[in-house]
């Protein structure tokens, strides 16, 4: 693992940080609320108020536009990781190997995300399915090129357990913050709806904009504010692509890893997805409502932080990941059976949710990414070569695949136990809105029953990694003070 020239302070460490603020903002914006913008739940309370897409499973039957769309960008997205690894563990660039790439991505990427939700015609059309494929796809190829360089960077600037930890737990901080800020759309988007002429559309438009805008200053941060070379001392890695990735492939502990992680993010990614649906579907509440969750979850799971720093060097980073799998699969299967189901009112069902999932987000916020840092210092020490680039890009696609995956299942599995659309009606949304009112909402809790059932086979998949093997190893380092 390559030396620090300068010890990584405080300091430096959150302004590291803050760019992952800037990104989690971004990417929340895109996961959490293009299902709901594109494929709008019109059973809530305050639909959205055009419909911009064929909706609809018009995919031969099983996938809807939306869907197909989301998938083709993820898996753009995961296929290019490797890539933009590469070419960052080569590169040989005066500022370093990282921070290059961030900054030329920093404002394509922002701009993405707003381009986003401005599809040009205020009605169904496939014109707009198109430009959402095209903005889409630049999004994930620009957030590509800003987050591998930047997830490279954790072990780089974390040469000891002391310092990765801190950066772990700090990156999981803004990473919980940003997702917050994004979650507080759907309030900020009704409130504003009166002054912008009463249209939802509008009034959520404008607050993307302005949440991408901020998240755009925070990508700056560490951009303008570390320099790379003065902390960081890197080789550059002399294997092509293919080869680094072969290789990345061929550790073991790895390649267990990554085939949890996938399921994994099948299942969280189907959750967070969807909860927009389960508010407004299941809880039959108002979409602000889904403001009050999202924030309360993930400001509970805060607490727990120093919980997860505290308690991982007892007990080792493995066992608190599989608690954390158990927890989340009782937490979605709890989501299954919201609303009418259970005797609670439905608000106090919610908060429910919110204190059940906590402590697993906690966990899974600061956790995997340490454990990445782990395996790549590991092996290293074996390989005599340092490919950190390639191996977060690796655990972005196994990421990305699963979230993949997940988007087909959630646009798909939501359509079910909506009420039929009948010919004529796909461009009437007031007709739209009476038939769904019909529906029973099954499709909803198919989707929460089957990220439990992910969450189940990811921590079976997890049980097989040798945390110890991979300890011995890296606490073999004279400098190394775990």
């Amino acid at each position: 693992m390559s030396g620090t020239k300068k010890p990584v302070t405080k300091k430096i460490i959150w302004c590291f940080a803050i760019g992952q603020l800037g990104w989690s903002i971004l990417s929340a914006l895109i996961s959490s609320f293009v299902v709901d913008f594109y494929q709008p739940d019109l059973t809530a309370k305050n639909p959205i108020d055009v419909l911009f897409i064929p909706q609809g499973r018009v995919i031969l039957g099983i996938l809807t536009i939306l869907g197909a769309i989301t998938w083709f960008g993820r898996v753009f997205d995961a296929v290019t990781d490797p890539w933009i690894a590469s070419k960052s563990d080569r590169s040989k660039s005066k500022d370093g190997r990282r921070i290059p790439f961030m900054r030329i991505a920093a404002i394509p990427f922002a701009a993405a995300t707003i381009l986003t939700f401005w599809c040009p015609i205020r009605e169904q059309s496939w014109l707009n399915a198109l430009f959402l494929f095209v903005m889409l796809t630049l999004f994930y190829l620009f957030m590509t090129m800003y987050c591998t360089p930047y997830n490279a960077l954790i072990p780089e600037l974390g040469t000891d357990q002391k310092t990765r930890m801190a950066i772990s737990t700090t990156i999981s901080f803004t990473f919980i913050a940003g997702m917050a800020v994004a979650y507080m759309a759907p309030m900020i988007g009704e409130m504003i709806q009166p002054m912008v002429g009463g249209s939802l559309v509008t009034a959520l438009r404008v607050t993307y904009t302005a949440m991408s805008l901020i998240g755009l200053v925070c990508l700056f941060v560490p951009v303008f504010t570390i320099k790379e070379k003065e902390y960081v001392t890197a080789q550059p890695s002399e294997s092509t692509a293919l080869k680094s990735v072969s290789a990345t492939f061929r550790n073991k502990s790895f390649r267990i890893f990554v085939s949890s992680d996938i399921i994994y993010f099948l299942g969280i990614t189907m959750f967070q997805t969807a909860m927009l649906y389960f508010v407004t579907g299941l809880l039959k509440l108002d979409r602000g409502m889904s403001t009050i969750y999202f924030v309360g979850m993930t400001a509970l799971s805060v607490l727990f932080y120093p919980l997860v720093s505290k308690l991982t060097p007892k007990y080792g980073k493995k066992k608190l990941i599989l608690i954390a799998f158990c927890i989340f699969t009782v937490a979605f299967g709890y989501t299954a059976c919201l609303g009418s189901i259970l005797p609670i009112p439905s608000e106090i069902q919610g908060y429910i949710l919110c204190v059940l999932a906590a402590p697993a987000m906690a966990i899974f916020g600061i956790l995997p990414q340490a454990v990445v840092a782990d395996i790549a210092e590991a092996d290293e020490l074996d390989t005599k070569e340092n490919r950190s680039g390639m191996f977060y890009a690796a655990r972005t696609f196994s990421m990305k695949m699963g979230q993949a995956i997940a988007m087909l299942l959630v646009t798909s599995l939501g359509t079910i136990g909506r009420a039929a659309i009948e010919p004529g009606m796909e461009d009437n949304a007031t007709a739209l809105a009476e038939a769904a009112k019909n529906g029973t909402g099954l499709g909803y809790r198919l989707i929460a029953v089957v990220a439990a059932a992910a969450c189940i086979v990811g921590g079976l998949l997890f049980t097989k990694y040798d945390e110890k093997k991979i300890y011995s190893k890296i606490l073999k380092r004279p400098s190394e003070k775990a």
